[in-house]
């Protein structure tokens, strides 16, 4: 056990020194980041030098109303990246932009965002993207839940399309570990990411339709799902007589960001298919058995990696793709063309 422990350590040790490599040195990679060489956590030290303190700022206010809003912004943050990349092309409010998916319904934190780029619009104008914006503001929400600080590197522009199908395709809570880590895979992340990134299931909450499927004739049985504790099962149909309420991701500590995700996996307390799918598969059980006996201190500093490999998915590069929005909910109006006076004859 020591030795496949061991194994593991030195795996994740290796990622840690490659990401530290890349940010100190950007370097270009097919599939990820075709921006990297621009992006950089002093993006923003000319052009507006109060942008991260704004967002932090901005952040914690809205974190002191309401603290669930940490874990959406996190969770709202992965949506746009996992579509098109970390272009903000999630929040464009338009009939059958990414926002009007069925898959992006329960989704929220908007207005925070929208807040967020109104300070700053009247601080720095036309100046910091919503992409960055979101990128800093997940970074912000889990520091305020307990979880580790990193500096996100800045500088992505915002895209111009967003497309109600594709975000359909982003993981709903059901699919199996196949799925999931084909998935990543196709957005450059590897299965140890997979693992790291599902841990901010730790906080937030998920509706029940998510997963109802797994309390009753769970696969034509007739009864639950046989991976669930049977008295955790029991607390859930008790609090999903609706399919639309909701129940916290994590059953331990659903407050605080920590580890106690991957131990409730190894208890049968995996709340959504694709949690507990984690714990059985064996191609990412020894991950979450490493972080769910190892010091808290190693899967925050993998989820800071993975979350900067994360933002820098397929960053939009042609002008023409892209822009810096005024408003974050919209595509910046097109440039009147100027019209030459008649000449006098």
């Amino acid at each position: 056990m020591k030795k496949h422990y061991f194994t593991l350590l030195l795996l994740v040790l290796f990622e840690l020194h490659m990401m530290s490599a890349i940010l100190a040195k950007p370097l270009g990679a097919p599939g990820i980041l075709s921006r990297r060489d621009l992006l950089s956590g002093s993006y923003y030290y000319k052009t507006c030098p109060a942008a991260e303190e704004i967002i932090f700022r901005k952040m914690k206010a809205w974190f002191r109303k309401d603290y669930t809003l940490a874990a959406s912004i996190i969770r709202l943050h992965f949506h746009d990246c996992a579509v098109r990349g970390c272009d903000a092309s999630i929040l464009l409010n338009y009939q059958n932009s990414e926002r009007r998916a069925y898959a992006s319904r329960t989704l929220r934190g908007f207005q925070v965002i929208d807040d967020i780029k109104a300070k700053l619009e009247r601080y720095c104008p036309k100046t910091v993207s919503c992409a960055d914006i979101l990128t800093a503001a997940a970074r912000d929400a889990t520091s305020l839940l307990g979880g580790p600080f990193w500096e996100a590197p800045l500088g992505r522009r915002d895209g111009k399309t967003s497309v109600a199908k594709e975000a359909d395709l982003v993981p709903q809570g059901r699919e199996n570990a196949t799925a999931l880590i084909k998935f990543f895979q196709e957005r450059g992340l590897n299965i140890l990411d997979l693992v790291v990134l599902s841990g901010a299931h730790t906080i937030g909450r998920s509706s029940c339709h998510s997963f109802q499927h797994r309390l009753a004739n769970y696969k034509g049985t007739g009864g639950p799902d046989p991976t669930l504790d049977r008295l955790y099962w029991r607390n859930l149909t008790q609090s999903c007589k609706r399919s639309s309420n909701f129940v916290n991701l994590d059953a331990t500590t659903p407050k605080t960001f920590d580890t106690e995700y991957y131990k409730n996996l190894g208890k049968k307390k995996g709340l959504l298919s694709t949690d507990q799918e984690l714990y059985s598969d064996p191609r990412t059980a020894p991950f979450v058995s490493t972080f769910a006996n190892q010091l808290p201190d190693l899967f925050y500093n993998q989820f800071a990696v993975s979350m900067v490999k994360l933002a820098n998915v397929k960053v939009p590069t042609p002008p023409n793709e892209s822009e810096i929005r005024l408003n974050c909910n919209y595509v910046n109006p097109a440039p009147r063309k100027k019209v030459n006076p008649p000449r006098r004859g």
